[in-house]
């Protein structure tokens, strides 16, 4: 459920997937494993079909997030379950299809990668399977926000501040640093969607990050108002990444994973701080009337409970493990980069999904119109 248009973490995930390919960071056989995801779901399905097995349809936004889905959530689960197949279906499960789908009575996905925005909105519509959490393990995650009524979070993302240390000898602690232009002049980089965004700004207004919701909007806007003239707005990762390379932007919002790239590529002279960033899960919700059925909740379970596949993700997608047990196996030049790190997680905000999922549709048009006005 967001404005057209606007990239999601998951999105991006498969762009900068992408962009490793053409780099030569990912194998030419790993590269050609994803084309063959990419277009084997309908037949694997056919196959299925005619050989008996029993198939559990996994939704993602395409690309290598096939391969990387395939390897480390459903080949695990496949493993202790023999007689089934996990497939890759890359058509991307926006709210809408799931909706439509539903609505229809001919649901063919089981599992889909969605956001805890849609889980809360197509939750209460009823168009979604509620998580049993006597098969999945609510403490297999870090934190509550991970695990909600209508879906739960395998990986996590964060919002994280980047700036240009070449601008600024004394380097930006928080989001009221970003908001003050006489400290720090320059333009700002902000996401042309209001998630992650006014959360920013209501910290940078000194409310207590323990008791960050709910947002006070008005008095965000208003904030977000005042870097009107100051500020660029990325629409997608790589976007995001441009401003800053470029110099166009000297300090933004944009995806840990994103951030991590420039602070690689330009020898730290780009560089986050984990300080005050937006900790957001990527949630999985299940259609209601799913092919699947209870069998579902066990893949879910599955992919929540195995801290090996997830630190595999976080390796190749860069998406950060949720499972306690995670952290330890992280090799150490991936911590610093691990959003879920201990020592990272610590000082981050967990997004508030359920609030998010309430007010987003209001609240971003609100926004959207404070920053084009």
């Amino acid at each position: 459920m967001r404005q057209t248009g606007i990239q999601s973490f998951q999105e991006d995930c498969v762009a900068l997937a992408q962009e490793k390919l053409a780099r030569g960071e990912i194998s030419r056989r790993a590269m050609l494993q994803a084309l063959m995801a990419l277009g084997a779901a309908p037949l694997l399905a056919l196959e299925a079909r005619a050989q008996g097995t029993r198939e559990l349809v996994m939704v993602n936004w395409g690309g290598v997030a096939n391969q990387g889905f395939g390897d480390n959530y459903g080949a695990p689960f496949l493993a202790e379950n023999p007689g089934w197949r996990v497939s890759q279906d890359s058509t991307g499960p926006s709210a809408g299809r799931i909706r439509s789908m539903v609505e229809s009575g001919r649901v063919t996905w089981d599992l889909c990668d969605s956001s805890a925005t849609s889980a809360i909105l197509l939750g209460r519509q009823n168009l979604l399977e509620r998580v049993d959490y006597s098969v999945v393990k609510r403490d297999d995650v870090i934190a509550p926000v991970f695990t909600m009524d209508h879906g739960a979070a395998p990986y996590s993302f964060s919002s994280v501040l980047v700036y240009d240390s070449s601008k600024f000898p004394t380097p930006p602690q928080n989001w009221a640093d970003f908001w003050d232009l006489r400290r720090f002049p320059g333009t700002r980089l902000l996401r042309r969607d209001a998630t992650a965004s006014l959360d920013a700004a209501q910290m940078s207004l000194g409310k207590e990050i323990t008791n960050l919701y709910p947002l006070d909007v008005r008095a965000s806007l208003r904030r977000v108002a005042e870097l009107r003239r100051n500020c660029v707005y990325w629409t997608n990762g790589s976007e995001s990444e441009q401003y800053l390379r470029t110099g166009e932007a000297v300090m933004g919002m944009i995806w840990h994973t994103r951030a991590k790239v420039l602070e690689q590529e330009s020898n730290g002279r780009l560089k986050f701080i984990w300080n005050q960033a937006l900790l957001q899960p990527g949630i999985f919700v299940i259609p209601r009337g799913n092919p699947g059925g209870a069998m579902v909740q066990r893949l879910l379970a599955s992919m929540l409970g195995k801290p090996e596949p997830q630190v595999k993700l976080l390796e190749f997608l860069g998406n950060g493990p949720t499972n306690p047990r995670a952290a330890a196996l992280v090799p150490e030049a991936l911590k610093r980069f691990n959003p879920t790190d201990p020592a990272n997680a610590r000082v981050q905000v967990p997004m508030d999904g359920v609030w998010w999922g309430e007010n987003y549709q209001s609240v971003n048009a609100d926004y959207i119109d404070t920053i084009t006005g």
